[in-house]
């Protein structure tokens, strides 16, 4: 199907912009660990995710669209981010770190969680870059359906993330302890960030 080749792109710009180490991803993986509102903790998170990047995919990705100045621009500022994504993933991979999780704030009721959840999803102006700008510049290469089963993808991404790391925090933890997981995951998202950019610009110019 058609449809397959920007789903799955979605796809992979959602998981390598998600995928990192960060106050969230901590918070959503201690609450799985101690297994405390991890349905609160995960669905707040993904909804957040999600509601953004149908911003971007049908807002700004539609506004882009509609120009073809504001689409080049899109294109290579979008690649460029991409590709410094990709080179900042591979310094991260050089680096020796590991996720602490006992690190993290008590946990405290189920508001106070939900409320916390909220504001480290939305209190990051990265964000918005991430989901609104960058996956909506994406995004703005697809028409009608296309540009849905991108954003679909995106979504899936995210929701498959933040679900998987709380629910299976107990199994990952241990090994996101160690610094060669995180150095394997970097190099993994590195890599992925720098093919969507060049399928990018190759999509750009056979237009």
């Amino acid at each position: 199907m058609l449809t397959a080749v920007p789903l799955v792109q979605g796809f992979a710009v959602g998981a390598g912009l998600i995928i990192a180490i960060g106050a969230q991803n901590a918070f959503v993986i201690r609450h799985g660990l101690m297994r405390k509102h991890v349905l609160a903790v995960a669905g707040v998170s993904a909804i957040c995710d999600i509601t953004l990047i149908a911003i971007g995919v049908a807002g700004v990705g539609t506004a882009i669209a509609a120009s073809s100045t504001v689409t080049a621009i899109a294109t290579w500022g979008g690649a460029l981010f991409l590709l410094f994504y990709g080179v900042k993933a591979f310094r991260s991979a050089a680096q020796v770190k590991s996720m602490d999780v006992e690190a993290s704030a008590p946990v405290g009721t189920l508001r106070s969680t939900a409320i916390a959840a909220l504001a480290l999803s939305l209190l990051n102006p990265h964000v918005y870059l991430d989901t609104v700008v960058l996956v909506g510049s994406v995004g703005s290469h697809y028409i009608g359906f296309e540009r849905f089963a991108f954003g679909i993808g995106a979504m899936i991404a995210s929701a498959t993330w933040f679900f998987s790391l709380a629910y299976g925090a107990t199994l990952l933890a241990p090994y996101f302890k160690k610094p060669l997981a995180w150095k394997i995951l970097d190099i993994a998202v590195g890599c992925m960030m720098w093919a969507v950019a060049a399928g990018l610009l190759v999509s750009y110019f056979n237009k």
